[in-house]
């Protein structure tokens, strides 16, 4: 056997026996297999969830980014943009030069670029500071490493792309879940602030997992521990001086009590952490107190509200973000958040209307939703925007139609295809289905 092939299963046999591996392409997500949808519509959903983690930036601790930058990383590589996946782990390589998942990642990224040497110099830098090479001498904790390294990919997890049932979705995020706990058992040292980060992130991911549960209609058994756990997580996570965890994870606490009367007795877990009297709407008020003076904040709250259906409250908590900061280019997600809880306030009247359970729907509501998409179109022009502010119109014409008000009817509709022409100018456009549909539903009205 040559020297090559030798070095070759030595490395083999070497990987095997590691415990974890570093970087993030070879993951079992969604992500890194071949996608089960359409090229276009695959890059459609990696783009979208690219453009959500750009927000998530904004407002994520700083132990946090670097796990945010790798998975940006890893989607701008899925969307061959190979140049700007590198400089993504270039930025947590240079701010953190002991990240094991820059420098596995990197090396992933410039063996494609075909930069061999460069190649070459991250995988031995990456042995070094795992302690493979024959001369590592990597300064601090190797276990702090490793942990952070496997928090990174957890996470990663809870953001995958391309799953298509709502059971491949509960085992991603169960195994995001199980890289966390891994990474608590190696991180014994890591800062309590740092670990909090971690217990939020893992409340969120167990939350969303009890959600797909709840649609199943998985028996109580299974739901139970992971229930009691989060309420022990958000516990945790209710000590940090961090005002966005702390908002946060009272709005979080506030959905589990809520979610408590789909037991059949209540779990034990409210008793034990303490939370045996206290009112879901009370957490909801403390959320939004602690928020109250910070509009970023208070949008993820009210995106959130918006969600669970308490309209009211979503409204309020926008219209408290935009009193603090009403700049639409500094604060669109507040407009457009407000929008969207009017049409959807709008259509709920109108459902009702078709079946006979109340009167013409409030068209006031779809004026509010035009004023702000109208306020954020002029700075923040956007695919998603133009869609949004398309669709408003088409309503418009509808409640026209309702109303035997030919002439608005025309005037709107014509006005919802200027903008759905706009949005099918960019990348995208071409590759979304409801841009198509709401285009068809216009010209058919128009006749």
């Amino acid at each position: 056997m040559g020297e090559p092939e030798a070095a070759a299963e030595d490395l083999e046999a070497l990987i095997d026996e590691l415990d974890y591996l570093p970087g993030h392409f070879h993951l079992e997500m969604q992500l890194n297999f071949e996608p089960r949808s359409p090229a276009s519509l695959h890059a459609r959903d990696l783009k979208l969830q690219q453009d959500g983690l750009r927000q998530e930036l904004e407002l994520a601790a700083a132990p946090q980014r670097p796990a945010v930058r790798h998975l940006l990383g890893a989607l701008a590589f899925h969307l061959e943009e190979l140049d700007e996946a590198r400089e993504r782990f270039l930025e947590v390589a240079h701010e953190d030069p002991g990240n094991l998942n820059a420098w596995a990642n990197l090396a992933h990224v410039s063996g494609r670029l075909g930069r061999d040497e460069e190649e070459e110099a991250c995988a031995g830098r990456l042995a070094a500071l795992m302690g493979l090479a024959a001369e590592s001498g990597a300064a601090g904790d190797p276990q702090l490493r490793a942990a952070r390294c496997l928090a990174e990919q957890g996470y990663a997890h809870g953001l995958d792309v391309g799953c298509t049932s709502l059971e491949e979705r509960a085992r991603v995020l169960a195994a995001g879940i199980a890289l966390y706990d891994k990474a608590l058992g190696y991180g014994q040292q890591i800062p309590m602030e740092e670990k909090r980060g971690w217990y939020f992130t893992m409340a969120t991911l167990f939350i969303r997992l009890d959600g797909i549960f709840l649609e199943l209609g998985s028996e109580e058994q299974k739901r139970l521990p992971a229930f009691n756990r989060t309420l022990a997580l958000l516990r945790q996570v209710l000590k940090s001086p961090d005002p966005h965890y702390q908002a946060l994870a009272w709005c979080y606490l506030g959905i589990l009590l809520e979610r408590k009367d789909t037991f059949s007795t209540t779990p034990m877990g409210v008793h034990d952490c303490g939370y045996s009297g206290t009112d879901p709407l009370d957490c909801f008020g403390k959320a939004i107190e602690i928020a109250k003076d910070q509009p970023l904040i208070l949008n993820r709250l009210a995106k959130i509200f918006h969600f669970l259906g308490k309209q009211d409250m979503a409204i309020g908590t926008c219209n408290m973000a935009l009193d603090i900061l009403r700049d639409p280019e500094l604060n669109w997600q507040a407009y457009c958040t407000r929008a969207k809880i009017h049409l959807r306030a709008y259509l709920h009247d109108l459902e009702r209307a078709k079946m006979g359970l109340g009167g013409m729907p409030d068209r006031n509501h779809l004026a509010c939703a035009k004023a702000d998409l109208e306020e954020v179109v002029k700075v923040c022009p956007s695919l998603k925007t133009y869609l949004d502010i398309g669709q408003v119109y088409y309503y418009m014409g509808v409640d026209a139609v309702l109303r035997s008000c030919w002439r608005w009817t025309r005037l709107a509709l014509n006005q919802a295809l200027v903008f759905l022409a706009k949005a099918s100018e960019s990348e995208l456009g071409a590759t979304l289905p409801e841009l198509q549909l709401l285009r068809g539903k216009c010209l058919r009205i128009k006749g």
